[in-house]
């Protein structure tokens, strides 16, 4: 059965509240076994915010001791640590970084197979000693991966993205020919590995308004991206564009590829979205560990008020499941080519 670790977020935020009404319905841990890397006394503290006095779980001192159709909780911290819910505070980053490198440490010893990471707030992280713009970028340096990419899925829709947690202003001088190649290429390796797309489709989004209307309006595409994705088609890659995006999300196009890759964070993320609000996925394609989290953040304006969908992390914890099962999947096809080809009749 998968380990799944689930680092618990900002103690003052909804993250807990998800995870517990996440898996207050047994039937999504039945083939897997949920580790919670937080303390008891916060879970206490949630459950009786929320009225779920009635959620169980088991208290483990290590990973290995973890029981299946248990909820298994891992106390990273003994002291009393005062929740206010709703507010940004110093405790919020403190506790979710003690939460975080618990479940990490656990992960980098395969104690656990997969992550799933429920939000922090940056600058709290940040002020408790956090060197990274986010858990993205985090990952990636602890386990050594030169690049990766920050995928949104929800079903059938998948969105990455170039440019990550920059400013605005920094992304133009971004947008380079061995970026944008890196991140397709990333992208077209995680389609075939994490989602079994043998031949994928996809679409690739322009940086300006228009996708530059020739140059008009900016030449980024005509210099940068459209050679690029000439340059993929070339070796036989069904990679396409560039399109404009303000159009893109709202069209019939938009199920005719099996992933976008957008230039900029708010450029994808608000299309994505837009469209699957409560349900997406963040899922970090390029590691050699799997890793999703759920596409909100901690909600301040309703922790502990009983308001929070658990769909987005109920989703990120099946996909994080899914993904590891592919990966075995897709190494098993390409060790026995024989296999592959019977798979395709």
């Amino acid at each position: 059965m998968i380990k799944v670790g689930i680092s618990i977020g900002d103690i003052n935020g909804i993250g807990l509240e998800v995870v517990i009404k996440a898996l207050s319905d047994s039937k999504v841990y039945a083939n897997s076994i949920p580790i919670i890397y937080g303390s008891s006394k916060a879970m206490s503290f949630h459950k009786k915010a929320i009225d779920k006095q009635d959620f169980q779980y088991l208290a483990v001192k290590d990973a290995k001791e973890a029981k299946p159709k248990k909820v298994n909780l891992i106390n990273c911290w003994d002291e009393e640590v005062k929740i206010v819910l709703g507010e940004k505070n110093a405790n919020g980053g403190t506790y979710a970084l003690k939460s975080l490198e618990k479940a990490t440490a656990d992960l980098k010893e395969n104690k656990i197979d997969v992550l799933v990471t429920a939000p922090i707030n940056k600058d709290c992280v940040r002020d408790a000693g956090f060197e990274f713009p986010g858990h993205t970028e985090y990952l990636a340096s602890m386990s050594g991966a030169e690049d990766v990419l920050m995928f949104m899925v929800a079903d059938t829709l998948r969105v990455g993205v170039v440019t990550g947690h920059v400013p605005l202003k920094d992304v133009a001088a971004l947008i380079t020919k061995e970026a944008v190649e890196n991140k397709l290429r990333l992208m077209l390796k995680s389609l075939r590995q994490d989602f079994l797309i043998q031949k994928p489709k996809i679409a690739v989004l322009g940086l300006n308004p228009h996708a530059g209307d020739r140059g008009t309006l900016g030449d980024e595409e005509i210099e940068i991206i459209n050679p690029v994705i000439q340059k993929l088609r070339d070796e036989g890659e069904l990679v396409y564009g560039s399109y404009s995006s303000d159009g893109f999300f709202g069209s019939s196009n938009l199920k005719n590829f099996d992933a976008i890759l957008s230039m900029y964070h708010d450029q994808g993320l608000t299309g994505f979205k837009s469209i699957s609000f409560d349900e997406g996925v963040n899922f970090t394609a390029g590691l050699p560990i799997v890793r999703t989290s759920p596409d909100h953040g901690t909600a301040y304006d309703i922790a502990g008020k009983d308001k929070a969908s658990p769909r987005s992390f109920r989703n990120a914890y099946f996909l994080a499941c899914d993904i590891h099962d592919r990966r075995k999947q897709y190494a098993e096809l390409h060790k026995n080519p024989l296999k592959k080809q019977s798979t395709k009749k």
